[in-house]
């Protein structure tokens, strides 16, 4: 009976090296702040725009104040 062993990852394999997994990690982590920082400063816009344009975007004051109180995490 022939047992078939996989070889073992080398540390240049992108995938596999410390630093490729820290580099992703950290890419996430900005995508996901400025995610947040976007919808922090939109719905800070939001909170602003009068009655009258909101009321020609569809929007009600109520979907404004409702979008306003998420906190930025929360999308």
């Amino acid at each position: 009976m022939t047992t078939f062993v996989a070889p073992a990852p080398s540390l240049t394999d992108r995938e596999f090296a410390p630093h490729g997994l820290v580099s992703a990690a950290l890419v996430a982590l900005a995508r996901r702040v400025a995610l947040w920082e976007r919808r922090a400063r939109t719905r800070r816009t939001l909170a602003h725009i009068d009655p009258a344009r909101l009321r020609d975007l569809g929007l009600s004051e109520a979907d404004v104040r409702r979008e306003a109180a998420l906190p930025f995490w929360k999308g």
